[in-house]
């Protein structure tokens, strides 16, 4: 690859001679596709073609048999002939694995387009997390149109990650070749208010020319309205088919994801209603678990769902396609059509959506769901020795107070979160847990504040025999532990801040299972089978001490428990922060009693 988001490289003046005289019969392919169905993008159809390439190019899509000639030939006999698949929005770090472990995992199944904010990244290391991303991807068959990240932090003021990316930052990123647009917009108040750290950013992004992607989780109405006015054009965080509706009715682009299955039979049907499959309906994978990575794969599962939830196959492969070439503004890709770029993959069926060949540039790059060439590493040195924080002890998790007892704060359900109060009790100096509540502490590890942990309480989050300890918790990756009792959340932070980041449980005062994560606290250069494995272990161990009550109460929730530019109260680093009002309680206690 070289390193940028356009297709120049498509401009060369002896390739384009070459391509045209290939496509008239005056000279040799350098690969024709023969006896494929090809799923034509553009019009729905299915239709008996052969392909003809010249480098990178395709220079004809013409009736079958018509051509022999061609230096290498491949037999598609059986297969459906598709554009190569666009990811629209999506952290290659959320798999923790590196792009390179990523693209040997997606590339295989047909995914020839990524389009990664490295957000997670910039949050822990700043710009030189963005550098690092854009070195590691140059050298991949799989194309990766890198955003900037606006939201380091997601929610300046309410929370600290390990840099600040202002409206000065954003706009030198944009003005590399590398960075296709401004990544999701999180800090939703911010834009609606039109406060002037997030003003500077969307001007950047406006005037760069260069689309600017949105995270718009629950707006409506004038919200709504005053969200997308300020240039933001897309969002994938859909709660509902009825807000699939709204947000494709003021114009955004959907990147309908797959990280939200329980959401996705309500799209489809919403979708089939519709006199005409949206033109602005992408897909996107967002978070995808390594171990779900490793057994159903990227946004071809994605696709696969979406079709036995009952979408017609040609407009899943439609939204992943020429749809997503369309947002992301790359004419060459997203359709099979002469002058476009030959990113192809041959799928066996329109149901399971197995890749048995898939091109990219013109160039075969896995076959039967390995790549045909090593995707390279490189150095990742940069990213290690992200963990500024001492050891912990139980007293961290326990929050001081000077009172026979006293009116606390907590957080309420696991998403869409709320406001509540509790009474508590004090014992030998120290807030006991109000029944049915569990402990959240997050605490500053990037070295930039004190590293005490800030404790709050989370109702609806059932009961905790033990504790979890995570750096993967978004946006700023901070440590954040929770926990049924102060001695298990120690045990489980202490052993992820020796490993240098990742993911613990302990009960007991026994460590039950690691993940260690030591590349920025969030990723792991072990191959993705090893990885899947020990996640696979920390989520059997996490299963074992917290009963999970699904859609909302998952083990997914852990991860976005400190997320403050949503609506509603938060933990974070600084304290409970809530999104909407900017409010920010350093301690969750409101009132303490007075002894009688």
């Amino acid at each position: 690859m070289n390193g940028r988001t356009d297709a120049r490289d498509l401009d060369d003046a002896t390739l384009r001679s070459r391509a045209i005289a290939a496509a008239r019969g005056d000279g040799a392919f350098d690969i024709l596709i023969r006896g494929g169905m090809l799923i034509d993008m553009a019009t729905g159809e299915q239709r008996a073609a052969d392909i003809g390439l010249v480098g990178p190019l395709i220079a004809s899509v013409h009736a079958p048999g018509t051509r022999q000639d061609a230096t290498e030939t491949i037999d598609a006999n059986g297969l459906f002939l598709s554009p190569g698949l666009i990811d629209t929005h999506m952290h290659v770090e959320s798999s923790m694995i590196t792009p390179a472990a990523y693209a040997a995992a997606t590339l295989p199944r047909g995914v020839t387009t990524l389009v990664w904010d490295p957000h997670e990244l910039g949050n822990v290391h700043g710009v030189a997390g963005v550098d690092w991303a854009i070195a590691a991807t140059r050298p991949l068959a799989q194309r990766h149109v890198l955003l900037a990240p606006s939201c380091v932090p997601s929610a300046p003021g309410l929370e600290l990650a390990g840099a600040d990316f202002p409206g000065g930052t954003i706009a030198a990123l944009l003005a590399r070749p590398e960075i296709g647009g401004i990544a999701e917009v999180m800090d939703m108040r911010a834009v609606i208010e039109d406060r002037p750290r997030m003003s500077a950013i969307l001007a950047a992004g406006r005037a760069s020319g260069k689309p600017i992607h949105g995270h718009a989780r629950s707006l409506a109405g004038g919200d709504l309205q005053a969200f997308v006015t300020s240039g933001i054009s897309s969002d994938h965080e859909i709660v509902s088919g009825d807000d699939l509706l709204q947000k494709l009715r003021a114009g955004l682009t959907i990147e309908l994801r797959g990280s939200h299955d329980h959401l996705l039979p309500e799209c489809v049907v919403a979708l089939n209603a519709l006199p005409q499959f949206p033109q602005t309906l992408t897909l996107c994978t967002d978070d995808v678990f390594p171990d779900d990575l490793h057994a159903a794969g990227g946004l071809d599962d994605v696709v696969r769902r979406l079709v036995r939830y009952g979408l017609k196959p040609e407009h899943a492969l439609q939204a992943a396609t020429l749809n997503a070439a369309r947002r992301i503004g790359r004419d060459d890709l997203g359709l099979l059509a002469p002058g476009r770029r030959a990113d192809i993959t041959l799928f066996r069926d329109l149901a399971d959506f197995r890749a048995a060949i898939v091109l990219a540039s013109g160039r075969i790059v896995a076959r039967d769901g390995a790549l045909t060439d090593t995707a390279p590493e490189i150095d990742a040195t940069p990213l290690r020795a992200s963990m500024h924080l001492a050891a912990l002890g139980k007293d961290d998790f326990r929050i001081a107070c000077d009172g026979p007892a006293a009116t606390v704060a907590l957080i309420a359900k696991p998403r869409f979160t709320e406001w509540a109060e509790a009474e508590a009790s004090v014992e030998d100096g120290f807030i006991v847990p109000p029944e049915g509540t569990t402990l959240i502490a997050v605490a500053h590890r990037h070295g930039l504040a004190d590293s005490r942990p800030r404790v709050g309480f989370l109702s609806g989050w059932g009961h905790w025999r033990g504790a979890l300890a995570t750096t993967v918790s978004h946006d700023s990756h901070n440590l954040t532990v929770f926990g049924g009792n102060a001695h298990d959340m120690a045990v489980a932070a202490n052993a992820v801040i020796a490993a240098g980041g990742g993911m613990a449980v302990a009960a007991e005062g026994k460590l039950l299972a690691l993940l260690e994560l030591p590349l920025s606290g969030l990723v792991s250069d072990a191959p993705l089978e090893e990885v899947a494995r020990a996640f696979t272990a920390v989520r059997a161990a996490a299963d074992s001490i917290v009963d999970w009550q699904p859609p909302y109460l998952v083990f997914k929730a852990v991860f976005g428990a400190t997320l403050a530019c949503n609506a509603g109260p938060h933990q974070t680093d600084r304290g409970i922060a809530d999104g909407t009002t900017g409010t920010l309680l350093e301690t969750p206690i409101l009132r303490v009693r007075t002894a009688s």
